[in-house]
Protein backbone atom coordinates (compact mmCIF):
# COMPACT_ATOMS: atom_id res chain seq x y z
CA UNK A 1 0.00 0.00 0.00
CA UNK A 2 1.45 3.69 -1.00
CA UNK A 3 1.47 6.27 1.40
CA UNK A 4 -1.14 8.01 -0.48
CA UNK A 5 -3.31 5.53 -0.41
CA UNK A 6 -2.61 4.52 3.26
CA UNK A 7 -3.02 8.87 3.73
CA UNK A 8 -7.14 8.35 2.20
CA UNK A 9 -7.94 5.55 3.63
CA UNK A 10 -7.06 7.15 7.01
CA UNK A 11 -9.25 10.16 5.98
CA UNK A 12 -12.22 7.99 4.66
CA UNK A 13 -12.65 6.49 8.47
CA UNK A 14 -12.49 9.91 10.02
CA UNK A 15 -15.20 11.43 7.42
CA UNK A 16 -18.95 11.15 8.35
CA UNK A 17 -21.47 9.11 6.04
CA UNK A 18 -23.34 11.91 4.04
CA UNK A 19 -27.01 12.64 5.31
CA UNK A 20 -29.40 10.08 4.54
CA UNK A 21 -31.48 13.67 2.76
CA UNK A 22 -31.15 16.19 2.77
CA UNK A 23 -32.63 20.05 3.65
CA UNK A 24 -35.45 19.69 0.38
CA UNK A 25 -35.98 15.44 1.38
CA UNK A 26 -33.74 14.48 -1.86
CA UNK A 27 -32.07 11.09 -1.66
CA UNK A 28 -29.18 12.33 -3.60
CA UNK A 29 -27.82 16.03 -4.28
CA UNK A 30 -24.66 17.45 -5.92
CA UNK A 31 -22.65 19.58 -3.49
CA UNK A 32 -19.65 21.57 -4.35
CA UNK A 33 -19.28 23.01 -1.19
CA UNK A 34 -17.78 21.87 2.34
CA UNK A 35 -21.07 23.20 3.80
CA UNK A 36 -24.57 21.35 4.00
CA UNK A 37 -27.33 22.93 1.37
CA UNK A 38 -25.32 25.57 0.48
CA UNK A 39 -23.81 26.67 -3.34
CA UNK A 40 -24.82 25.63 -6.58
CA UNK A 41 -25.50 22.24 -8.27
CA UNK A 42 -25.25 19.53 -11.12
CA UNK A 43 -25.56 23.04 -13.46
CA UNK A 44 -21.99 23.96 -13.30
CA UNK A 45 -21.15 20.91 -15.18
CA UNK A 46 -23.41 22.00 -18.36
CA UNK A 47 -24.87 18.48 -19.06
CA UNK A 48 -27.30 16.81 -20.61
CA UNK A 49 -29.23 13.58 -20.22
CA UNK A 50 -26.61 11.19 -21.52
CA UNK A 51 -23.54 12.64 -21.19
CA UNK A 52 -20.57 10.99 -19.95
CA UNK A 53 -18.80 12.80 -16.43
CA UNK A 54 -15.74 11.63 -14.30
CA UNK A 55 -15.44 12.19 -10.90
CA UNK A 56 -11.83 12.63 -10.01
CA UNK A 57 -11.21 11.40 -6.69
CA UNK A 58 -15.00 10.63 -6.04
CA UNK A 59 -14.44 9.78 -2.34
CA UNK A 60 -17.71 7.94 -1.07
CA UNK A 61 -19.74 8.55 -3.96
CA UNK A 62 -22.59 10.94 -3.28
CA UNK A 63 -22.16 13.16 -6.32
CA UNK A 64 -21.53 10.52 -8.64
CA UNK A 65 -24.25 8.73 -7.30
CA UNK A 66 -26.67 11.76 -7.85
CA UNK A 67 -25.56 12.48 -11.29
CA UNK A 68 -26.37 9.09 -12.14
CA UNK A 69 -29.64 9.11 -11.30
CA UNK A 70 -30.62 12.30 -13.76
CA UNK A 71 -29.63 10.81 -15.97
CA UNK A 72 -25.96 10.84 -16.57
CA UNK A 73 -22.98 8.06 -17.51
CA UNK A 74 -20.75 9.04 -14.39
CA UNK A 75 -17.70 7.34 -13.85
CA UNK A 76 -15.89 7.79 -10.08
CA UNK A 77 -12.58 7.49 -9.50
CA UNK A 78 -10.76 7.20 -6.19
CA UNK A 79 -7.73 5.59 -4.96
CA UNK A 80 -8.56 4.84 -2.00
CA UNK A 81 -10.03 0.78 -1.43
CA UNK A 82 -12.03 2.29 1.65
CA UNK A 83 -13.06 5.25 -0.14
CA UNK A 84 -14.54 2.84 -2.91
CA UNK A 85 -15.86 0.19 -0.55
CA UNK A 86 -18.23 3.18 1.26
CA UNK A 87 -19.15 4.41 -2.02
CA UNK A 88 -20.18 0.52 -2.92
CA UNK A 89 -22.25 -0.01 -0.51
CA UNK A 90 -24.38 2.75 -0.77
CA UNK A 91 -24.37 3.40 -4.41
CA UNK A 92 -23.20 0.15 -5.84
CA UNK A 93 -25.76 -1.31 -8.91
CA UNK A 94 -26.73 1.84 -9.65
CA UNK A 95 -27.67 2.48 -13.21
CA UNK A 96 -25.04 4.60 -15.10
CA UNK A 97 -22.57 4.59 -12.41
CA UNK A 98 -19.33 3.28 -12.35
CA UNK A 99 -16.61 3.13 -9.88
CA UNK A 100 -13.33 2.39 -10.54
CA UNK A 101 -10.22 2.43 -8.59
CA UNK A 102 -7.08 4.15 -9.71
CA UNK A 103 -4.17 7.00 -9.22
CA UNK A 104 -6.04 9.73 -11.17
CA UNK A 105 -3.18 10.69 -13.05
CA UNK A 106 -2.73 7.04 -14.44
CA UNK A 107 -5.94 6.45 -14.85
CA UNK A 108 -5.85 9.57 -17.49
CA UNK A 109 -3.02 8.66 -19.13
CA UNK A 110 -4.25 5.39 -20.02
CA UNK A 111 -6.66 7.09 -22.78
CA UNK A 112 -9.45 5.42 -23.69
CA UNK A 113 -12.99 7.17 -23.40
CA UNK A 114 -13.27 10.86 -23.74
CA UNK A 115 -15.45 12.61 -21.10
CA UNK A 116 -18.21 15.50 -21.59
CA UNK A 117 -17.35 16.83 -18.11
CA UNK A 118 -14.76 16.16 -15.68
CA UNK A 119 -15.01 17.38 -11.91
CA UNK A 120 -13.14 17.38 -8.93
CA UNK A 121 -14.76 18.29 -5.50
CA UNK A 122 -12.56 18.95 -2.55
CA UNK A 123 -10.38 16.21 -4.24
CA UNK A 124 -7.95 15.02 -7.18
CA UNK A 125 -7.33 18.73 -8.73
CA UNK A 126 -6.26 19.97 -5.01
CA UNK A 127 -3.91 16.95 -4.97
CA UNK A 128 -1.74 16.87 -7.92
CA UNK A 129 0.53 19.36 -9.40
CA UNK A 130 -1.75 20.78 -12.13
CA UNK A 131 1.31 20.81 -13.86
CA UNK A 132 0.92 16.84 -14.72
CA UNK A 133 -2.71 16.77 -14.14
CA UNK A 134 -4.52 19.45 -16.47
CA UNK A 135 -3.27 18.68 -19.79
CA UNK A 136 -4.11 15.09 -19.34
CA UNK A 137 -7.84 16.19 -18.28
CA UNK A 138 -7.96 18.47 -21.15
CA UNK A 139 -6.69 15.61 -23.46
CA UNK A 140 -9.94 13.50 -22.18
CA UNK A 141 -12.62 16.31 -22.36
CA UNK A 142 -14.59 15.93 -25.54
CA UNK A 143 -14.43 19.47 -27.61
CA UNK A 144 -16.23 22.06 -25.59
CA UNK A 145 -16.43 19.84 -22.36
CA UNK A 146 -16.19 21.25 -18.75
CA UNK A 147 -13.59 21.28 -16.15
CA UNK A 148 -15.21 22.41 -12.95
CA UNK A 149 -13.56 21.91 -9.43
CA UNK A 150 -14.29 23.04 -5.85
CA UNK A 151 -11.27 23.41 -2.77
CA UNK A 152 -10.64 26.19 0.01
CA UNK A 153 -8.98 29.22 -0.71
CA UNK A 154 -5.79 29.58 -0.30
CA UNK A 155 -4.63 30.89 2.91
CA UNK A 156 -3.24 34.38 2.65
CA UNK A 157 0.33 34.49 1.46
CA UNK A 158 0.90 30.14 1.19
CA UNK A 159 0.82 29.66 -2.62
CA UNK A 160 1.89 26.50 -4.78
CA UNK A 161 2.15 23.32 -3.48
CA UNK A 162 1.30 22.78 0.71
CA UNK A 163 1.66 20.16 3.39
CA UNK A 164 -1.75 18.45 4.34
CA UNK A 165 -1.96 16.82 7.27
CA UNK A 166 -4.23 13.45 8.47
CA UNK A 167 -3.91 12.99 12.16
CA UNK A 168 -3.76 9.04 13.12
CA UNK A 169 -3.73 7.53 16.31
CA UNK A 170 -2.05 9.61 19.79
CA UNK A 171 0.90 7.47 19.50
CA UNK A 172 1.41 8.21 15.53
CA UNK A 173 2.70 10.92 13.50
CA UNK A 174 -0.37 12.51 11.00
CA UNK A 175 0.12 11.10 7.59
CA UNK A 176 1.14 14.18 5.10
CA UNK A 177 -0.04 14.73 1.71
CA UNK A 178 0.32 17.49 -0.96
CA UNK A 179 -1.97 20.13 -1.80
CA UNK A 180 -1.84 23.25 -4.06
CA UNK A 181 -3.28 26.38 -3.35
CA UNK A 182 -3.19 29.18 -5.15
CA UNK A 183 -5.37 32.13 -6.17
CA UNK A 184 -8.53 32.56 -8.60
CA UNK A 185 -6.07 34.99 -11.02
CA UNK A 186 -3.46 32.23 -11.19
CA UNK A 187 -5.92 29.32 -11.18
CA UNK A 188 -7.67 31.22 -14.66
CA UNK A 189 -3.79 31.89 -15.47
CA UNK A 190 -2.74 28.16 -15.42
CA UNK A 191 -5.82 27.39 -17.47
CA UNK A 192 -5.38 29.15 -20.23
CA UNK A 193 -1.55 28.49 -20.67
CA UNK A 194 -3.02 24.34 -21.09
CA UNK A 195 -5.46 25.99 -23.76
CA UNK A 196 -8.46 25.83 -21.41
CA UNK A 197 -10.99 29.14 -22.74
CA UNK A 198 -13.63 30.34 -20.37
CA UNK A 199 -12.03 30.01 -17.56
CA UNK A 200 -13.73 31.27 -14.33
CA UNK A 201 -12.13 31.42 -10.87
CA UNK A 202 -14.85 32.73 -7.51
CA UNK A 203 -14.68 32.67 -3.60
CA UNK A 204 -18.05 31.78 -2.66
CA UNK A 205 -18.57 32.83 0.83
CA UNK A 206 -19.44 30.56 3.97
CA UNK A 207 -23.46 31.00 4.50
CA UNK A 208 -24.71 32.61 7.37
CA UNK A 209 -23.07 31.51 10.91
CA UNK A 210 -19.76 31.61 12.93
CA UNK A 211 -17.63 29.53 9.93
CA UNK A 212 -15.89 32.46 7.71
CA UNK A 213 -14.12 29.98 5.17
CA UNK A 214 -15.34 30.17 1.67
CA UNK A 215 -14.96 27.98 -1.16
CA UNK A 216 -13.17 28.12 -4.29
CA UNK A 217 -15.08 27.22 -7.57
CA UNK A 218 -13.34 27.22 -10.99
CA UNK A 219 -14.35 26.48 -14.51
CA UNK A 220 -13.54 26.00 -17.83
CA UNK A 221 -14.39 24.84 -21.01
CA UNK A 222 -11.67 21.88 -22.85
Amino acid sequence: MTDTTLAWNTYSRQRPERRPVNAAGETTWFNWTQYADHGPGVELLDLRAGGRVLDLGCGKGGNAAHLATVGVDAVGVDISPVQLRAAEERWGGAPGLELRRADALTYLQEGGEDFDAVYSVYGVVWFTDPAALLPLVRDRLRPGGTLAFSQRPPVEGCYGCQASYIPRGEDEDPLVVKRWDYEPHVWISLLRETGFTDATARVLPAPPGNRKTGTLIVTARG
